[in-house]
This record gives structure tokens, C-alpha cells and sequence, in this order.
């Protein structure tokens, strides 16, 4: 007897194998069918509700997926051969209850056994996020996650530059971009979406360039206005996340108003000089309440508190690290993966290189996002406390 026939003797003496009929019932009695084919061969149609790990990387996803050893698995390729060497490496990391499927897929789907062709990504996308795709949080299931994501920024200066390019880099599928500014001289010191070509051009369509240049698949939708009371409620409501790098404080209180509104996450960063500050506001996080910007800071300051931002300046690459964490905290909110910073909020100083983080509370008195709130009220336009970019 050849080695590999003597091989599958001793296993099918150790793997209990079954029918695909018994397996569809144990399935649905909460049995997990695990299907460790290929991915090439799983988007020709898998069992539904199927558990999809390769044999390739079978021992080191499995347990994620199924963490319970005592449950019952049925393991699944084209043939019913790899499902065998399957379940033994299942039995080695110590799962019990472990059994084969008979003639695999092919007799699955000739006994006319109900399965579905899933959704995956192609080869460009495969070779793209492959490092995404070997991380058992993201996975081709969170990737794709991310592809149907839809993102609003709220300026693309300092902080919006590196939250664009990383968050289209990871592929957030829809980015939405909201300025009236043109590109700048002075503003190639910190936003690294323009260039010195982009200068006089506005900054939503220098962005949109430059976001397709790095990932050509990603759509980009560019809204080159001023975000305000008449326009907010249209322009947030095809979105899911909305990242505030916005430069002014009454742009600020108009994005919180309208996140507690919709129930959007709103990812708020803040430069100053050598200090940065990000949180995230979301009054309608499920696992706890936080605030709104308001419970904060009630109100804006008079125009005679406030510094001149043009005068105070910043550090270049500041804002391009409050912009990336900015991109982490939508990407983990995209993902539901981690610990959002909500109710949060993170300090750096760049000069001595220290992160502090600080709890906010929840007002229950605020007039947004407080018991007794008005969310759905009218928005109130703030005159500008400080129009010069700090950001």
C-alpha cells in the first residue's frame, strides 16, 4: 500500500466522517461547518453559514473563530480528503468533537444541498490588503467591512490629509471630503494631500487626486462648500463616521450638534503648537454613554478669549499624528474591534513625547446630548471665534 492510501486508512479510523445531509441537520442544531478550502474554490459557492478558514492557515485562525472545544465541528473540502487531515490538526490543538464530510463540496452541491456563492474580494484587492487579510481581526470579512464603509471629513488640512490617505489606504470604500479652501503655500508645511502643483486648487479636488493616485478603487465624493446649518443634515446623512479636522469652533459645535442628531461617531482632533488632543463623541455609543462636544465646552468663547490661531502656529507633523489616530479610531469603530476613546480623551505632547489620557463625562444637563436634550433642535451658527487655520 502506497504511503498516502496507508495515511488516509489511519484517518478515516480516527475521523468520524458523515453524509452532508447529517451534517446539514447538525448544523442546525448549532454545529459548526467549517469549510477549509481554498478561496478560489469557496467563490465558486460554499454551505451557507458556513466557517470559512483555509487549510493553510487553519491552526492559526480556528481558535479565534471557534474558541469552545467542546463544540461540534464538521470540516469540509472539495473531495472529503483535506477535511480529514483537517479535523486530525483540529483534534491535535484539542477540540473533541470532530468530524469529516463525505465527498465534500461536490457531493454537498449534487445532493442539491442549499449553499451560496459569498462575497469576496478579488485578486487586485487580495494582493493590495494582504497584510489586513493574515490578521485574524480583520480578515477578508472586515476588509470588506471596510470597503462598504462610508467616511465624511470635515476639512482636508492638516488633520484631514493623513486621515484621507490612510483611511483610503486601508480601504474605506467611500471617503467624503467637505472644504471651501484652495491650496496654499503656507499649507504644504503639515497637508500632505496637495503639493506645490496644487497650489490655487481647490482642496477637495487636490485631495480627491491624490487619494486616487495611491488607491485608484476608492470612491471619493468631494463637497467643496462650507459646512453649515442648511447643508449639514443632507451632507451627513450618507455617511457613518464623520471625522472632525476642522479648523474653526463653530464648525466644531455645528459637527457635534449634527453627529448627536444623526447618531454618528464623530472622531475629534484638535492641534495647538506643540499639543494635540483627540476623543471620540458619541452619545449613542451602545456600550456606554459618552458626551458630545458641548458637555465640554457649553458654549464658544467670546472672540477676545480666543488666541489668534495664525499667530499661534504649529508644529508641522503634529497634525499628522493626531490625523492618524484619527484613522485608527474609525477604522476600529469600522471593524467593532478595541476600545473606541469614548468618553476620553487623549493628550500629546510632542515636545517631552507624552500621551495623557483624561476621562470626560457625559452632562446630563446638556442642552444637546443631556437627559433632557434638544439633538433634533435648530442648529445654531456661531460667528467665527477664529477663522485662520490652526490646523
Amino acid at each position: 500500500m502506497k504511503a498516502k492510501d496507508q495515511r488516509l486508512k489511519e484517518l478515516r479510523e480516527k475521523i468520524h466522517e458523515i453524509e452532508p445531509d447529517e451534517a446539514l441537520a447538525l448544523q442546525k442544531e448549532g454545529a459548526v461547518l467549517l469549510d477549509v478550502r481554498e478561496m478560489d474554490e469557496v467563490a465558486q459557492g460554499s454551505p451557507e453559514g458556513s466557517v470559512r478558514i483555509t487549510r493553510g492557515f487553519l491552526e492559526l485562525r480556528v481558535e479565534d473563530a471557534i474558541p469552545e472545544k467542546d463544540r461540534k465541528i464538521m470540516t469540509l473540502c472539495a473531495g472529503g480528503v483535506r477535511s480529514l487531515f483537517a479535523a486530525e490538526a483540529l483534534q491535535t490543538l484539542g477540540y473533541t468533537d470532530v468530524h469529516s464530510i463525505t465527498g465534500g463540496f461536490s457531493r454537498w452541491k449534487n445532493k442539491g444541498l442549499p449553499f451560496e456563492v459569498p462575497r469576496m474580494l478579488d485578486d487586485d484587492a487580495r494582493e493590495r490588503y494582504a497584510r489586513h487579510l493574515v490578521m485574524p481581526d480583520v480578515g477578508e470579512e472586515g476588509q470588506l467591512k471596510l470597503l462598504d464603509a462610508k467616511v465624511l471629513l470635515i476639512g482636508t488640512g492638516g488633520l484631514g490629509s493623513p486621515s484621507a490617505l490612510y483611511l483610503a489606504a486601508a480601504g474605506v470604500g467611500t471617503i467624503g471630503l467637505v472644504d471651501h479652501d484652495v491650496v496654499d503655500r503656507s499649507n504644504l508645511q503639515r497637508q500632505i494631500t496637495h503639493t506645490e502643483d496644487s497650489i490655487g486648487v481647490p482642496k477637495v479636488e487636490s485631495a480627491r487626486a491624490r487619494i486616487h493616485a495611491l488607491n485608484p478603487r476608492i470612491n471619493v465624493n468631494v463637497h467643496e462648500t462650507y459646512l453649515n446649518s442648511d447643508n449639514v443634515d443632507e451632507l451627513f446623512s450618507g455617511y457613518d463616521i464623520i471625522v472632525d479636522g476642522s479648523d474653526n469652533l463653530a464648525t466644531r459645535y455645528l459637527v457635534s450638534d449634527a453627529c448627536v442628531k444623526h447618531g454618528l461617531p464623530n472622531i475629534h482632533a484638535a492641534v495647538y503648537q506643540f499639543e494635540g488632543q483627540i476623543t471620540v463623541f458619541w452619545p449613542g455609543y451602545e456600550k456606554h454613554q459618552g458626551p458630545c462636544y458641548r458637555c465640554l465646552f457649553p458654549e464658544p468663547p467670546s472672540a477676545d478669549a480666543a488666541p489668534s490661531c495664525a499667530q499661534a502656529g504649529v508644529l508641522g507633523v503634529l497634525p499628522g499624528v493626531m490625523g492618524l489616530l484619527q484613522a485608527v479610531e474609525t477604522i476600529k469603530i469600522i471593524l467593532g474591534i478595541g476600545e473606541p476613546l469614548v468618553g476620553k480623551m487623549l493628550y500629546y505632547n510632542a515636545l517631552y513625547t507624552q500621551f495623557h489620557e483624561l476621562k470626560i463625562a457625559r452632562k446630563p444637563d446638556c442642552k444637546i446630548c443631556g437627559d433632557h436634550g434638544n439633538p433634533q433642535g435648530d442648529y445654531e451658527d456661531y460667528e467665527q471665534v477664529c477663522a485662520s487655520e490652526t490646523n
